[in-house]
C-alpha cells in the first residue's frame, strides 16, 4: 500500500543540544534503513519549513503506524497520512 505522509517537526527550543543531536542522528539512521528496505520510497523537504513529504510503500496501515511511531522524532511531530490509490486514468503500470 502506498501512503503520502507529511511530517512537521516541532523540536522544543529548550531541548539540550546534546539530546537534540542524538535524536537527529538516530532519526537519520532509522529513516535511511527504511529507505534502503524500500518501505520509505521517497522523501522531500518542504522549503521554508522543518517538514517533509514522504511516500511509504508498506504492507498495511499497521506497518505504517509501526514505522511512524518508531521515529525518534515522533514525539515532536505533527503527521498527516493520506492513502494513495491508482487513478483510473493513469497510463503507467508501476507505482514509482
Amino acid at each position: 500500500m502506498l501512503f503520502h505522509v507529511r511530517m512537521d517537526v516541532h523540536l522544543p527550543r529548550d531541548l539540550p543540544a546534546g539530546e537534540r543531536d542524538a535524536i537527529l542522528a538516530r532519526e537519520k539512521a532509522y529513516s535511511q534503513e527504511l529507505q534502503r528496505s524500500g518501505e520509505w520510497r521517497h522523501i522531500w523537504r518542504i522549503a521554508g519549513a522543518y517538514a517533509n513529504v514522504s511516500i511509504f510503500d508498506v504492507a498495511d496501515n499497521a506497518r505504517l503506524h509501526e514505522i511512524l511511531s518508531g521515529l525518534p522524532l515522533f514525539p515532536f511531530m505533527t503527521i498527516t497520512v493520506m492513502p494513495l490509490l491508482r487513478h483510473p486514468s493513469a497510463i503507467r503500470d508501476d507505482d514509482t
